[in-house]
C-alpha cells in the first residue's frame, strides 16, 4: 500500500486517539480526509477545523463514491450499517493497525508496549526524540500537552515513534526497530481470555524487532522474549541496578531531581515537570530508547524535564490551597493503585474523593475484586455507570456490584448529570476523575465549577 498515492481516505471512528493521529498523517500528507464518529467532541472539532470532513449519523451514502481506502478500528459494531457497506467488497478496508504498520514499515520505528504506561511513555520519547538533532515523526495515544496534538510531524526524519498497542493483537502488525515493554498485567481478557495468552503475544511481539535492533523490558516482569539475531536486550529499574536506573534520587527545593545510569554514561540532573515515581520510571524507559537511538544527553535531559505530560495523565485542572483536581486516564487496577498512591505521596494526610467510570463490562467482572482493593486507598469513591464501549451488557455486572467490592464506609453511586450538584455540596479537598469511557466530558464542566466556587 502507498499512502502518497491515496487521494480519498474514509475513517470509521475517526474521533479515537489513534485513528485520529492517522487521518491527521494523511491529511496533511494531501489527502482528502472523511470520517465517522457517534458523537462529536473536542477532538473530532479540532480534525474538523484542519479542513477533514465528519458526520455523526451512520450514513452510508457519505462515504464518497471515489474512497481509495476505508480504515476501521475493532471499536466499531458489526452491526454498524456503514461498516456493513464498507465490508461488502465495494471499497478497500483494513484495520487501524495494518494501516500503522505500513506508515512505519519503512521508517526507524520506536515502538512502546506495554498493559499501561505507554502513552506516557512514548509521549515523552516523541518530545526528547523531535527536538533532537534526528528529529521524529510521532503517533501518540494521548493529545500531548506540550503540542495539544496526538500527531507530530517531521518528514524529513528517518525515525517514527508509535504506542504498541496490544488490544486486539495490534502490534503484531509492527516491524520496530527498537521497542520497549513497560508491563504485562492481566488486562483485555475478553480479547486473550487468559493472562498467558496475553504474555504470549507480548513474547511473539519481540520477535516483530529487526535484526540488529533493540529491545528495552522493565526489570522483573515475567515474559518470554524472542528475539531475531543481533537484537539487543536490556532492562530499566526506577531505583535498582539495571542497565538503565535512576541513582541520587532526592528533593531539592521541592523539586525531584535524580541521575539516570545508563550503559555508556550517567545523565545528571534530571528534573522532570511531571510528579509520581510512577513517572520518574516512565522517564527512564523513554530515556533508554531515545540513547540507545542516538539521541544525546543534554537532549535527554531537556526533553524530560521540558515535556509536560499527556492530556488525561495525571492532568492537574485546578490546583489551590483549598481544591486539587486532577483527571486520569487509568481504567485497570493497576493504573488506579499507581495514581492514588501517586497522590497519597504528594499530598500526605489531604482526603481524597476518586469518581470512577468503569470501562467494560468484561474488564468489570473480571478485575472486580482488584478494582475493589484499589478503590478503597481512597478516602470517599463516587462510581458512575459502566461505560460499554464495544460491549453489550452482561447479567449481574454493573456498578453496585462493584460497590460492593469496596471496603469504605463513603461510596455512592451517582448519575453523570448529578456529579456537578454533588461536587457543590461535598467541596472535596482533592478530587479525582478515573476511568477510559466518556468521563472526560466531565473535566471541563468540573474544571469551570471549581474555578467559579474560587471566585464567589
Amino acid at each position: 500500500m502507498k499512502t502518497e498515492a491515496l487521494r480519498t481516505v474514509y475513517f470509521l471512528g475517526i474521533g479515537g486517539i489513534g485513528m485520529s493521529a492517522l487521518a491527521r498523517y494523511l491529511n496533511k500528507a494531501g489527502a482528502d480526509v472523511h470520517g465517522y464518529d457517534k458523537t462529536p467532541t473536542s477532538l473530532t472539532a479540532m480534525l474538523e477545523a484542519e479542513g477533514m470532513k465528519i458526520h455523526y449519523e451512520d450514513r452510508p451514502d457519505l462515504i464518497p463514491e471515489e474512497t481509495d481506502l476505508i480504515v476501521y478500528t475493532p471499536a466499531i459494531p458489526e452491526n454498524l450499517e456503514e461498516f456493513r457497506v464498507a465490508s461488502s467488497g465495494k471499497f478497500r478496508l483494513v484495520k487501524r493497525s495494518a494501516l500503522l504498520g505500513e506508515i512505519t514499515g519503512g521508517k526507524k520505528t520506536l515502538a512502546v508496549a506495554g498493559t499501561h504506561g505507554k502513552t506516557t511513555v512514548s509521549s515523552m520519547l516523541a518530545h526528547i526524540m523531535y527536538h533532537s538533532l534526528a528529529g521524529c515523526t510521532a503517533f501518540l495515544g494521548g493529545i500531548a500537552k506540550n503540542y495539544n496534538s496526538n500527531l507530530l510531524l517531521k518528514p524529513e526524519s528517518e525515525y517514527m515513534v508509535t504506542e504498541a498497542d496490544e488490544f486486539d493483537r495490534s502490534f503484531l502488525k509492527l516491524s520496530p526497530l527498537s521497542a520497549v515493554i513497560t508491563s504485562v498485567d492481566a488486562d483485555h481478557l475478553d480479547i486473550y481470555h487468559t493472562h498467558d495468552l496475553l504474555k504470549e503475544s507480548f513474547a511473539e511481539f519481540t520477535g516483530r524487532v529487526r535484526e540488529n535492533g533493540s529491545l528495552v523490558i522493565k526489570k522483573g516482569l515475567d515474559i518470554q522474549t524472542r528475539a531475531n539475531p543481533g537484537v539487543k536486550i536490556y532492562r530499566y529499574a526506577l531505583n535498582e541496578t539495571a542497565d538503565f536506573h535512576a541513582i541520587n534520587l532526592r528533593r531539592e527545593n521541592g523539586q525531584t531531581r535524580y541521575d539516570i545510569v545508563t550503559p555508556g554514561s550517567t545523565i545528571t540532573d534530571i528534573a522532570p515537570a511531571l510528579p509520581g515515581l510512577f513517572n520518574i520510571e516512565n522517564s527512564i524507559a523513554a530515556a533508554a530508547i531515545s540513547w540507545l537511538n542516538g539521541a544525546t544527553n543534554e537532549e535527554i535531559r531537556a526533553g524530560i524535564n521540558t515535556f509536560t505530560g499527556v492530556k488525561r495523565r495525571f492532568d492537574y485542572r485546578v490546583i489551590r490551597e483549598d481544591t486539587i483536581y486532577i483527571d486520569d486516564y487509568a481504567h485497570h487496577p493497576e493504573e488506579l493503585r499507581a495514581c492514588i498512591q501517586a497522590v497519597r505521596e504528594l499530598y500526605p494526610g489531604k482526603h481524597i474523593t476518586g469518581i470512577f467510570q468503569p470501562h467494560l463490562y468484561s474488564r468489570t467482572r473480571d478485575f472486580a475484586t482488584e478494582f475493589g482493593q484499589s478503590l478503597s486507598l481512597l478516602d470517599r469513591v463516587i462510581l458512575l455507570e459502566i461505560y460499554p464501549a464495544r460491549e453489550l451488557p452482561v447479567e449481574g455486572v454493573n456498578s453496585a456490584m462493584l460497590l460492593n467490592k469496596i471496603t469504605l464506609n463513603d461510596k455512592q453511586l451517582c448519575l453523570k448529570t448529578e456529579i456537578p450538584e454533588l461536587i457543590n455540596r461535598l467541596k472535596p479537598e482533592i478530587l479525582l476523575t478515573l476511568g477510559a469511557g466518556d468521563i472526560d466530558q466531565l473535566a471541563d464542566p468540573i474544571t469551570a465549577l471549581l474555578n467559579r466556587n474560587e471566585e464567589k
